[in-house]
């Protein structure tokens, strides 16, 4: 399933008076690749197809991207590409996964805010994306940290093989922070590293206890939009701390049991 991206053979452009190996930039890289890692553990991601990226800090015409052909459960920091948004690898070994490159590349170009883009085929949120009406109905806390915050993409148009379909899937993300892509997945996107892990973890959670609850015939009880409204606004005050705290918290279990990310 996954695709090899070509591009025509010329060179990028030159970095003058610039480094790529700044600690801001292995970070970023590590935090990139402790969430890849642990969205491995959890099973969030499928085979070799699914694509984090990041702005490269300091370059917002660069980003971070896992390469083609290796599982999550493989990413290392130094694993990781940098390409430019016309598919050239500025640095590292190997080749972005081509649909990978048109969607992440003209996000983060046509929409500088998004720091960081996880796409994945995550089970739980999937299953919703394939169902009729909104995805998620507003009936457990935890889904009330995405209140107002999604969109979907009604058009699933078969893989994301040139930038057209990269630019129309930014231009229905618009302003939201959560896309469910019908047919298809998620695509999560937020300003930085550590506040698109956590809103992906807990995408995943609020989809599969919704899941759980239509499981059992009954009437779901959505929250009122007044409380939804609060709730969600109550959540998002704390997430920036929650997420980097959250972030920690995952490299410290990937410390102790898989520190080989780091490398």
């Amino acid at each position: 399933m996954a695709h090899e991206l070509t591009i025509p053979k010329t060179g990028p452009a030159l970095l003058r008076n610039s480094s790529l190996e700044t600690e801001d930039i292995w970070q970023a890289r590590v935090d990139l690749a402790a969430s890849l890692r642990m969205a491995a553990r959890l099973g969030l991601e499928e085979g070799i197809c699914n694509h984090f990226s990041a702005v490269v800090p300091g370059h917002p015409d660069l980003f971070l991207v896992n390469r083609l052909g290796w599982a999550f459960q493989e990413a290392t920091a130094s694993s990781l590409l940098i390409c430019d948004f016309e598919g050239h690898v500025i640095a590292g070994d190997g080749v972005p996964e081509a649909t990978a490159f048109y969607i992440h590349a003209r996000l983060h170009k046509m929409s500088p805010r998004v720091g960081a883009a996880f796409h994945t085929h995550m089970p739980n949120a999937t299953a919703l994306s394939m169902v009729e009406g909104e995805p998620l109905v507003w009936a457990g806390q935890t889904a009330l940290k995405f209140y107002g915050r999604v969109a979907v993409d009604e058009d699933y148009n078969g893989l994301a093989l040139d930038e057209r379909e990269g630019d129309r899937i930014a231009a229905v993300l618009g302003d939201k922070d959560i896309l469910f892509m019908k047919n298809h997945g998620v695509m999560v996107c937020a300003p930085n590293i550590a506040e698109a892990w956590d809103d992906l973890y807990y995408l995943e959670r609020a989809a599969e206890v919704q899941l759980k609850a239509m499981s059992t015939g009954r009437r779901l009880l959505p929250v009122s939009h007044e409380i939804a409204s609060v709730a969600a606004r109550q959540m998002r005050e704390g997430d920036p701390e929650s997420a980097r705290l959250h972030l920690e918290s995952v490299r410290r279990v990937l410390d102790q049991q898989q520190p080989a990310y780091r490398s």
